[in-house]
């Protein structure tokens, strides 16, 4: 006999809107409309119950790498964020060499269609020197679409997204030739004009690769990518909102400009989320993390995070002061459309994968269920 949960007594977050003193049903790993009588009720009085949330942009955590570990460092990444609540991971590379990032590749590949990860996203190579951040520039290159295709070849169908500076030689035609394989092409680390910015959109760009980081600030001479990036409505934008990537002014700038429906919260979290200070390798660059704040040992740019989605979504609620249902959208459903699985995750419908977050009062996460089976059991003492 299939297993029944009812979640009742709680603020739901549905689609169309919040429900009070709702209740979510559970019959084995899916959303369901009825339960039998006397299936078991677990009260969840005062609690938020919001879909799953969706990492498209997570290069590793608890001290595994997505870029250099193996299986079950992986594993043990992805699992790390799941406790967080993202019930849904893509896995990000950071910069290699093209056989490196072909092997690793064809082996995550294996763990996309088992179903642990989302997905694969390549950060590079194919990225400015100019805006590198912690990308090894002795490794980057030119975006030419036969290397382009070559990756996502070697990505058997997994290959979600590439991030590429689109101003580079062949990046154009990248972004073209991405799009005809339903791969998504994100701007960023560019060092691209505002012209050129809108020049990629209209060959099928679609993601801004953490707005305003690794890219030239706005200007009102030369705007730049980020007004091209926010004003088309074909464009989502991500955000990472741990309180150093962005100023709360210009998080609350983009969601004004690009609107709820436009905007993805990421971690673009590295090996030390959710695990602790210390030293790491984020591809071949040596990284501290201080304070919880990632810097490359060599230069001191910030690499990547160590941001779990739960805490982008508490700060998002108490001090960017968002509407819960805006920051479900950023967390859950847009991510989820962009990576066309919006048919299973992203939201709490009949149907759908039972992939639940719980939070509390105060937006602390109590609970996480995926596909049925409680990570993070809120009742637990």
């Amino acid at each position: 006999m299939a297993d029944h949960k009812v979640l009742a007594g709680a603020h739901v977050v549905l689609p169309t809107g919040i429900v009070e003193n709702g209740r979510v049903i559970v019959t084995g790993d899916r959303i369901t409309g009825a339960a039998p009588e006397g299936a078991p009720v677990v009260d969840l009085t005062g609690h938020w119950l919001v879909p799953g949330f969706v990492d498209m942009h997570n290069h590793g955590g608890g001290g595994a790498s997505f870029t250099s570990g193996t299986v079950d460092e992986v594993l043990k990444g992805v699992h790390t964020h799941r406790l967080h609540g993202a019930t849904t991971v893509v896995a990000s590379f950071v910069t290699g060499e093209m056989d490196f990032l072909t092997h690793r590749a064809g082996m995550l590949s294996e763990l996309a269609e088992q179903g642990e990860i989302a997905g694969l996203h390549f950060e590079g190579p194919f990225i400015s020197p100019c805006r590198k951040g912690a990308h090894d520039e002795t490794l980057l290159r030119h975006p030419d679409p036969a290397e382009v295709r070559k990756l996502v070849d070697a990505a058997r169908g997994q290959a979600k997204m590439v991030t590429l500076a689109t101003e580079l030689p062949g990046g154009i035609d990248s972004v073209r030739l991405l799009a005809e394989h339903g791969v998504i092409a994100a701007i960023g680390h560019t060092d691209a004009t505002y012209e050129q910015t809108v020049q990629a959109i209209d060959a099928g760009a679609t993601v801004a690769t953490h707005l305003y980081n690794a890219m030239p600030g706005l200007g009102h001479r030369a705007p730049g990518p980020i007004a091209a990036l926010l004003e088309d409505e074909r464009i989502t934008v991500e955000l990472i909102n741990d309180g150093t990537h962005l100023h709360p002014a210009a998080l609350e700038f983009a969601f004004h400009h690009a609107g709820p429906a436009r905007v993805a919260f990421i971690t673009d979290a590295m090996d030390a989320a959710g695990f602790g200070d210390g030293r790491y390798m984020l591809g071949t660059l040596e990284v501290e993390v201080k304070d919880s704040v990632a810097r490359l040992v060599e230069g001191d740019s910030i690499a990547g995070s160590t941001l779990t989605l739960d805490r982008a979504f508490k700060r998002a609620a108490t001090i960017d002061r968002l509407p819960v249902p805006a920051i479900v959208e950023a967390i859950s459903a847009n991510p989820a459309r962009l990576l066309g699985v919006y048919d299973r995750v992203g939201s709490l419908e009949p149907g759908k994968d039972a992939d639940i977050a719980v939070l509390d009062a105060e937006f602390n996460l109590k609970g996480v269920m995926r596909k049925g089976q409680w990570i993070v059991d809120p009742t637990a003492a």
